[in-house]
């Protein structure tokens, strides 16, 4: 018999006949209406949930489903799930730290150089006749300063793409410095920001981060410096955001990641020239893809055979 599994987004092609062929019967529920009312039949069979960190599952959900026994979220980040009443309800929970690494890290470095190089607004001109209007002088990469907010494992593959191919001085901010790292600390958001020419967002999100990057933090990074997000879009205040483009307080921004996505706040969406928007894809590689779901099938394996998984979420 087959192991009931709900799924919070749709899968890639290809992807369900892995799941179905482990041994798994999947679900889908892929809005919040459809995650906070299932039919009274699914729910009573569901025994494990694949979601991600920015949907997550309340505690709510958790008891529509009597039969629950595990909770993975596809990717490193599970801020949206309710650690606290999982584990109280003898849930287990895992998550898949490592699987998208160089992915995330990949496409930072495409957003630092569109926004610098003036990339999408360059494409756009071309393909409207202005090619000789847009001949502008753009300004280069290689040996700006670095400024990364989470030097965990993604913000060090970025930290060794931009210190190793371009030559740029690395700093970060943590909660507390890295044993044995060669980059310069900063003890605090501001003093970071005011050092750096690009601020890359690296750090989880969560209760603990909302409005990490402010209005204060913008302007210390100041005109001639550019915000990338690439963590989470609660990390950032939007409204701040919108302003330090709008007042040309900063270069520019370039964002994979927004608070309340997949809405798009129109003023974000007006704004061109120091702008440059992607839709949460960071981390959408077949290869990493591939890694995510091959890592949630060892813990759904473990878990399932009477094994300790592979990567829970720690305590």
């Amino acid at each position: 018999m087959k192991i009931d599994l709900l799924c919070h987004f749709e899968m890639d092609a290809g992807f369900p006949a892995h799941y179905e062929a482990a041994g798994f019967a999947l679900h889908f529920a892929l809005t919040p209406k459809d995650r906070n009312n299932l039919p009274a039949d699914v729910a009573a069979k569901i025994r494990a949930v694949l979601t991600v960190g920015s949907i997550g599952l309340t505690a709510e959900q958790m008891d529509a489903m009597p039969k629950l026994e595990i909770i993975c979220a596809q990717g490193v980040g599970f801020e949206q799930i309710d650690i606290a009443a999982a584990r109280a309800r003898n849930i287990q929970v895992t998550h898949g730290p490592g699987t998208n690494n160089s992915a995330v890290a990949d496409h930072t470095l495409a957003l630092m150089l569109a926004i610098t190089r003036n990339i999408p607004d360059f494409d756009h001109r071309v393909r409207t006749g202005q090619w000789a209007r847009s001949r502008i002088v753009t300004p280069g990469m290689f040996g700006k300063k670095l400024g990364i907010i989470g030097l965990g494992n993604i913000g060090m593959q970025i930290a060794h793409r931009c210190a190793g191919g371009f030559d740029m001085p690395v700093g970060y901010f943590n909660r507390r410095p890295v044993a044995d790292s060669r980059y310069q600390y900063f003890d605090s958001r501001q003093s970071l920001a005011r050092w750096a020419d690009y601020l890359v967002v690296a750090t989880p999100g969560g209760k603990e981060t909302l409005n990490l990057i402010d209005a204060e933090v913008l302007r210390e990074l100041g005109p001639r410096g550019y915000l990338i997000n690439i963590a989470r879009g609660t990390v950032v205040d939007t409204r701040a955001v919108i302003e330090s483009l709008n007042n040309h307080i900063i270069a520019g921004a370039a964002l994979d990641v927004l608070a309340g996505e997949p809405e798009v706040p129109e003023e974000l969406v007006g704004i061109t020239g120091n702008l440059v928007l992607t839709p949460h894809v960071a981390g959408r590689s077949p290869e990493a893809m591939s890694n995510m779901m091959k890592q949630v099938l060892e813990n759904l394996n473990a878990h399932f055979s009477g094994q300790p998984v592979v990567t829970p979420v720690p305590a």
